[in-house]
């Protein structure tokens, strides 16, 4: 009969003995700490790998007083840019081994912000990370006078609320600037829902870089980032003719107004050049490929883990961090036609 001691779980002492290492540099192997030479790293990672060592979560919170979760409060999941920010975030989680528990809310009403907030802090949640894109979403988590570090994406607040975004006014103004390169000086702007952060920075965006250029900015449309409202929009634009290159706040809008545009004979980019945001990844294959404004999802998810993680465990102030898209051309955008 053997010993049940035998049958025991392997503990963070076995695997620095294997190692030949402190259990502190194991600890710090296990939490990604940089000050861990690839070596040694290699060595933890071996003998971890080799006694089947798994850490002890339960354990670990008691001593830490953490749960190594982190809550992400989610709204409008339908949407390309808010799906890919949790996808990111989650990915990043992972990573730096955090658990994650999710609350999606539809809409963005104060009861329905206060109840998924009061589930995520019910379940031990060590800090937030808030992808929920509309106004007003900053002012109701202020309000509720939280005890953990929050994260929200898009806006940053004080104290204990912090910012990561990507910066939608600068994408937008990569997008007008590329235009007004190409020679047009008539660009329209379809935009997201005005209720959202984003499509709002994208509209001041727009608007700014015509400003400076001394170019009008009163061909403004507001769509719902759907393919349907882009089609109907495009449909009417077509009929005006008052544009030479639109701005498109998403690439699932610029897909509606393609099909519009090629069923009235307006063709894409010979008569009107069109930029998309986001760079699906079906923008590519669009005919013609959409030129459009590429966000790093998988950057800001790891941008909000960064300054989370550095809120839980160091204390740190609060802050905002931002990422910068990127122009992608492509085939929607040729310089201004020439007046017959």
């Amino acid at each position: 009969m053997g010993n049940s001691n035998d049958r025991r779980q392997p503990r963070l002492e076995d695997v620095a003995a294997l190692a030949k290492v402190s259990h502190q540099t194991v600890s710090r192997v296990i939490n990604n700490h940089p000050n861990v030479s690839m070596a040694t790293r290699s060595r933890v990672e071996a003998a971890i790998a080799e006694l089947g060592y798994r850490r002890n979560t339960a354990a670990r919170s008691l001593v830490t007083r953490r749960t190594q979760t982190i809550g992400v409060l989610a709204s409008e999941l339908g949407q390309y840019g808010p799906a890919n920010t949790l996808l990111g975030v989650q990915q990043a989680a992972r990573e730096a081994g955090y658990f994650v528990s999710i609350a999606a809310i539809k809409g963005a009403g104060a009861k329905a912000i206060s109840d998924a907030v009061r589930h995520l802090t019910d379940q031990g949640a060590d800090g937030m990370i808030v992808i929920v894109p509309h106004d007003g979403t900053l002012q109701v988590l202020e309000g509720l006078n939280l005890d953990l570090p929050v994260i929200v994406v898009g806006g940053a607040g004080e104290g204990r609320l912090s910012g990561a975004m990507v910066d939608q006014k600068l994408g937008a103004r990569l997008a007008v600037a590329h235009l007004i390169s190409l020679g047009h000086q008539r660009i329209g702007h379809v935009s997201g829902p005005l209720d959202w952060v984003d499509g709002k920075a994208r509209v001041d965006g727009w608007r700014e870089e015509l400003e400076e250029a001394g170019l009008p900015d009163d061909l403004l449309i507001e769509g719902d980032w759907s393919a349907g409202s882009g089609y109907r929009i495009g449909q009417q634009l077509a009929e005006q003719r008052s544009a030479t290159a639109v701005f498109v706040s998403n690439d699932q809008m610029a897909l509606g107004l393609l099909r519009a545009f090629g069923e009235k004979g307006i063709r894409v980019p010979e008569d009107v050049s069109l930029v998309g945001f986001d760079d699906q990844p079906e923008s590519a294959y669009f005919m013609p490929p959409l030129t459009t404004v590429r966000q790093d999802f998988e950057e800001l998810g790891k941008r909000c883990m960064d300054l989370i993680r550095a809120q839980i465990e160091d204390e740190a102030g609060s802050g905002a961090l931002v990422v910068k898209p990127e122009l992608v051309v492509r085939a929607s955008t040729a310089p201004r036609p020439r007046l017959s």
